[in-house]
């Protein structure tokens, strides 16, 4: 195995390791020590790799945005109802959020003004909404004279609170909470235009994402 292999395996072994303590004890309790005793290296290691905290908690953020990013992404790609998509990323999102700790430590740290390093993941949240409810509206998939803004506003308030509350009890993130928003939002928001009303249970599977391992930080 190459040096610049290894550093790199060791480089994703902090961030997991980051994600976890900043997951359970928060960013302020979370100590250096504990990050790298858990990546299996020394403390002498991780300063290598990062000069501060705040540059470790910076990577594991970088590595949710682009986790989150591409799973959104993909969903957007496989789906092409644009109201089965924005119900298909909820239930994606969600799921990513509840099963991978590095994407759910780096969008607490981001949801955190004092701590975020990258672009505001909830505005990045926002703009998805508002971009698919608009392209459902092009395509009459609306009921008429649904303020799409207030509509987006709403969504994007429960979503986030979902995440929020799932600090305290997981289930907020479950299957069935997801479904259960959107068998309340649907009716409101599918018109007579829509050839048939999406599933508010999302996709039957869960999309391929594409997973960051160390041989793809060294090509």
């Amino acid at each position: 195995m190459s040096r610049q292999l290894r550093s790199a395996q060791t480089r994703l072994a902090l961030i997991r390791s980051a994600a976890r303590t900043f997951d359970e004890h928060g960013y302020p309790r979370a100590k250096l020590s504990a990050i790298s005793a858990g990546a299996g290296v020394s403390t002498g290691a991780l300063h290598f790799h990062f000069d501060t905290k705040a540059a470790v908690a910076a990577a594991v953020e970088e590595e949710a945005a682009r986790t989150l990013h591409e799973a959104a992404r993909t969903v957007r790609h496989l789906t092409p109802d644009p109201l089965q998509a924005l119900v298909d990323t909820t239930h994606v999102l969600a799921r990513q959020l509840a099963t991978d700790v590095v994407a759910r430590a780096g969008y607490r740290l981001n949801c955190q003004s004092a701590h975020r390093s990258g672009p505001d993941l909830r505005t990045r949240w926002h703009v998805c909404v508002c971009e698919l409810l608009d392209r459902a509206g092009e395509q009459n998939l609306l009921v008429p004279g649904l303020a799409a803004e207030e509509s987006a506003a709403a969504l994007v308030g429960a979503t986030t609170g979902f995440e929020v509350l799932a600090r305290e009890d997981a289930t907020w993130l479950a299957p069935s909470a997801v479904t259960g928003l959107w068998r309340s939002f649907l009716p409101i928001l599918a018109g007579p235009g829509a050839p048939q009303t999406p599933a508010p249970s999302g996709p039957r599977t869960a999309p391929r994402e594409r997973q960051r391992d160390a041989s793809a930080l060294v090509r």
